[in-house]
């Protein structure tokens, strides 16, 4: 897209800007960490010569709502929207809670009701690849229309949802505009894939459309460098790894726990229930009257019930606050104040490509962390060489016992500090610096 005159062009004139349409479901006021990536992104994009439209849903479902985010939106973005009809509302009727959580992604395997087992059947099998298939048609015919009047250089999509990734695919075919398709998560590897209850049909369908994006794609941009080498077995077309980050916040000042706080910021479902943290903060308190006056464990987001039961069974209930959720900026403040800062992921191979976006916003508040997850996970080797705290397996249980007696040493001596390194490539800026470099070797 040039807004440049080439008739009075001069040697010092600014570079014309590249035209991308940026196409995402999530989008403020959605709350959750789907909607930070590209909102970043498209904030910082003009100060790298890129000019973002964003095409969203006019009326999407969304599970979680953070209205404050609508402040972050950059002004002077050009946003686009048509309506969106989505299978939830319908499902509401039988179950408001249920249909929030299949639609957040949030699935268990464990005591599942006869309704929760239906409607996990009918969204694997008759709705491929996710329940908003049926924005794909209606948004095609819009935006090839709309494409063909703008000067756009780039489509991007972003999924979840990967249906997005099928608008890409049809308008690359029919308007031969250069297409990168973004992968904040897996798609037929994602942990909760198999919890869909999928007939054989619908998993050779979902394999075939993953397959098809990944190769008629220009570019793929994935999070992991696990997700990279798995897709690299299914595509020869160019992937790069762009991770989530973080966003400077200086306005947002530390004030510490007065507590020993291990604070965990997100949803913490009953699939990840960390029973080893549990099981060693118990023998501490046992161990240790002191340990057990000071320690304070915060959940932030929503919380598994089997997560609640386990903490009361290790008689950890009343050092345990559930917060629920909170907006963003709340967040990064309970980030902030944390003396200890907790991630924990399933201990299943799936999840060694998963790097949750609060990893870089705990990088960002400079606390310590103790992240728990499986063997050879990508969050490992980013907290191994940012140095910012610890990661363990699951069968680790002594070596983490050690290292929080060793933080709570330290919190008694008010020296709990971490010197965390090489943390400024993981900003929104340097990473939407990255990204713009690829979408202008793409349009040229």
């Amino acid at each position: 897209m040039s807004f440049s005159n080439n008739n009075t062009a001069k040697t010092n004139e600014t570079p014309a800007s590249t035209g991308v349409l940026v196409i995402t479901y999530y989008w403020p006021p959605a709350g959750g960490p789907g909607v930070q990536r590209w909102l970043k992104f498209v904030t910082y994009f003009k100060e790298f010569g890129i000019e973002p439209i964003v095409y969203i849903p006019e009326n999407p479902h969304y599970p979680l709502i953070d209205e404050f985010l609508l402040n972050e939106v950059p002004e002077g973005i050009e946003i686009i929207k048509q309506p969106i009809k989505e299978p939830y509302g319908f499902a509401k009727v039988f179950s408001k809670s249920k249909t929030n959580k299949v639609s957040s992604g949030i699935i268990t395997n464990k005591k599942q009701s006869i309704i929760e087992k239906i409607m996990l059947w009918v969204r694997g099998n008759f709705f491929i690849p996710d329940a908003r298939i049926g924005w794909v048609k209606p948004s095609v015919a819009y935006l090839q229309k709309y494409i063909s009047e703008k000067n756009i250089d780039v489509i991007i999509t972003t999924g979840p949802p990967h249906s997005l990734h099928l608008i890409g695919m049809s308008l690359k075919e029919k308007t031969n505009v250069k297409w990168l398709a973004d992968f904040r998560d897996p798609w037929t590897t994602i942990h909760y894939h198999k919890s869909l209850r999928l007939s054989k049909s619908s998993q050779k369908k979902h394999k075939q459309l993953e397959y098809e994006v990944l190769n008629k794609a220009d570019r793929i941009v994935v999070t992991s460098s696990n997700t990279k080498k798995e897709f690299s077995e299914i595509t020869k077309t160019p992937i790069e790894v762009i991770t989530n980050g973080f966003e400077t916040s200086e306005e947002i000042q530390s004030n510490l726990d007065t507590k020993f706080s291990v604070v965990h910021i997100g949803s913490l479902l009953s699939n990840r229930n960390p029973e080893i943290l549990w099981k060693v903060l118990s023998k501490i308190c046992k161990e240790n009257e002191n340990f057990k006056k000071d320690l304070q464990i915060k959940l932030v987001g929503i919380v598994g019930e089997e997560i609640l039961e386990s903490i009361q069974n290790y008689n950890l209930k009343n050092n345990c606050e559930v917060i629920g959720y909170v907006s963003h900026t709340e967040a990064i403040q309970l980030q902030k104040n944390a003396q200890i800062l907790l991630m924990v992921e399933m201990d299943t191979p799936e999840t060694k490509a998963i790097i949750p976006g609060k990893l870089f916003e705990y990088l960002a508040a400079k606390r310590p962390i103790i992240a728990l997850g499986p063997e050879g996970s990508d969050v490992a080797s980013i907290v191994s060489e940012t140095k910012s705290g610890y990661y363990f397996h699951y069968s680790e249980e002594e070596k983490l016992r050690k290292q929080i007696l060793s933080y709570y040493e330290e919190y008694i001596q008010g020296q709990l500090i971490v010197n965390s390194q090489n943390i400024s490539k993981y900003s929104r800026r340097e990473l939407t610096k990255n990204m713009s470099k690829l979408i202008k070797n793409l349009s040229t």
